[in-house]
C-alpha cells in the first residue's frame, strides 16, 4: 500500500519549538519528556475563549493556523490520548462527590480540538476525529487519503498528544510529546497550490508505505526529525509509527 499526497503548507508547535523558523535549527531526537510548560499564546483568539482550553486543544489549533487553510477546509484531527488530563480531572470530582464543570465535561471529549476548531473559525465543513493507538497519526493520513479520493479538494490533517497523567505513565513510552503538527494536503497528481503566508518552500510529495520504499536501509526518524525536513526543504526517508515514510522536494 502507497499514500502519496501533495504538501501545499504545514504547521507544528512543541514547547521547545514554538515557531515556523525554530524548526529550521532543530538538531536530534528529544531524549526525554520537555519539561516545559509553555502553550501556545493563540493570540488571534479572544482571551475569554482561549483561557477556558486544554494545552492540547491550544497546542493543536497553534498547528492548524499555522496551515492558513481555506476558509471551509475539510478537516482530520487526530490524538491517541486527546484530552485524558481533563477526564482524569473529572473522574477526581466524582470519586471525591463534587460538582462536575459543565465547561470541563464539554470539552472532554476526543473531538474537542476538532469542534472548538470549527467554531473559532467559524468552519462549517466536515471533520473527522481520529485515535488509533500508536498508529494514530499514519490511520489519520488514511483516512485523508481515502477522502481525497473521494473529493480532491484539500483537506487539513491534525496530529497532536500531551503527555499523559503521572498515573498512566507507566504504560506510555513515547518520548516526543508533548507536540503538535498540522498538513494541508491535497491528491499527489493535484495541481492545487496555497496562497498562504505559511506555504511549503518548494512543490513536496509525502508517501507512506507498508514496505521499504526502495533497496536503499531505513533507519527510524522522529516526528521532530521529519518536522525539521519540511522546514528546511530536505529530502528524508525513514521508518516512523510502523510505516516506512518519504518526503521527496522537486525544486
Amino acid at each position: 500500500m502507497h499514500l502519496t499526497f501533495k504538501l501545499l503548507s504545514w504547521g507544528a508547535w512543541s514547547p521547545d519549538f514554538q515557531t515556523i523558523e525554530s524548526w529550521q535549527h532543530w538538531q536530534s531526537p528529544n531524549a526525554t519528556v520537555s519539561a516545559n510548560q509553555d502553550a501556545p499564546a493563540l493570540s488571534h483568539i479572544p482571551a475569554m475563549q482561549r483561557r477556558r482550553f486544554s494545552r492540547l486543544t491550544k497546542m493543536m489549533l497553534s498547528a492548524a493556523h499555522d496551515c492558513q487553510v481555506a476558509p471551509h477546509t475539510r478537516s482530520v484531527f487526530s490524538s491517541r490520548h486527546g484530552e485524558l488530563t481533563r477526564t482524569l480531572g473529572l473522574l477526581k470530582d466524582i470519586t471525591q462527590q463534587q460538582a462536575l464543570s459543565p465547561m470541563a465535561f464539554s470539552q472532554s471529549v476526543h473531538n474537542t480540538a476538532s469542534g472548538i476548531f470549527g467554531i473559532v473559525t467559524n468552519n462549517t465543513a466536515a471533520s473527522t476525529s481520529i485515535a488509533a493507538g500508536e498508529q494514530t497519526l499514519p490511520q489519520a493520513l488514511i483516512e485523508t487519503y481515502a477522502q481525497l479520493a473521494q473529493d480532491p479538494t484539500p483537506i487539513l490533517m491534525i496530529f497532536g498528544d500531551d503527555p499523559v497523567p503521572p498515573v498512566y505513565s507507566e504504560f506510555i513510552h513515547e518520548i516526543e510529546l508533548p507536540i503538535a503538527f498540522g498538513l494541508y494536503l491535497a491528491p499527489a497528481n493535484s495541481e492545487a497550490k496555497s496562497d498562504m503566508k505559511r506555504e511549503v518552500k518548494s512543490s513536496a510529495t509525502l508517501t507512506l508505505s507498508v514496505r521499504p520504499l526502495n533497496d536503499q536501509k531505513t533507519h527510524n526518524i522522529s516526528l521532530s526529525e521529519l518536522i525539521h525536513h519540511i522546514a528546511i526543504a530536505q529530502d528524508l526517508q525513514g521508518y516512523l509509527c510502523h510505516w516506512y515514510w518519504s518526503l521527496e522536494h522537486h525544486g
